[in-house]
């Protein structure tokens, strides 16, 4: 097995296992068996389960932002960017739903790490705004600061995942249920924030 083909399979288990157990619940005794290696090779590849997570992340943020970029410079109205933004994150999310606890957990111990990928990136919000502001003074939309949009669709793409068990449990949710919600969430999201901004 050549040290490629070892990275790439122990990848593949970590990605599997934390969907599975999340970030706290990952064990790397588990990722090494999942992934056909003793623990040791795991160690030598991935020093830590952070070092093995932040590259799992790295992976799922090298597809997600950079298409989250493309959306806000294409030449689409407001409303159209907002219904791929939605779509976009609960497609991300919802295929790797360890990213909620990954993002609220680096923004309280290291929010450099996480601004590196949005960076790398180049998402530049201040495209957006400009966006806003032209589509608001001919009447299209009501004004609003680009800030407030963004964090309005992020925090309600990730909520529902980051919150299952207590929705799960409040709603009386079986998984099949949740699952069915989930779906319905694109939907309703993308029609609660485009009656926000109409004017």
């Amino acid at each position: 097995m050549n040290t490629e083909t070892t990275e790439l399979q122990i990848l593949k288990a970590a990605r599997e296992v934390f969907i599975s157990k999340g970030l706290e619940g990952a064990r790397m005794q588990e990722i090494a068996d999942q992934a056909g290696i003793n623990k040791a090779l795991l160690h030598y590849y991935f020093r830590s389960k952070d070092k093995l997570f932040e590259a799992v992340f790295s992976e799922v943020a090298g597809n997600l932002f950079p298409a989250m970029r493309q959306v806000l410079v294409a030449e689409l109205g407001i409303r159209e960017k907002i219904n791929f933004v939605v779509k976009i994150y609960l497609k991300g999310i919802g295929e790797n739903p360890f990213i909620p606890a990954f993002v609220i957990n680096t923004l309280n111990t290291n929010p450099e790490r996480f601004l590196k990928y949005i960076k790398e990136a180049g998402i530049n919000p201040g495209v957006l705004q400009k966006q806003i502001d032209d589509e608001a003074a001919h009447g299209l939309i009501r004004h609003i600061k680009a800030e407030h949009l963004m964090v309005n669709i992020i925090a309600m793409c990730i909520f529902p995942f980051f919150a299952r068990p207590i929705i799960q449990n409040v709603f009386a949710m079986n998984d099949q249920e949740y699952g069915a919600y989930l779906e319905s969430r694109e939907s309703e999201i993308i029609d609660f924030v485009l009656k926000s901004i109409a004017v």
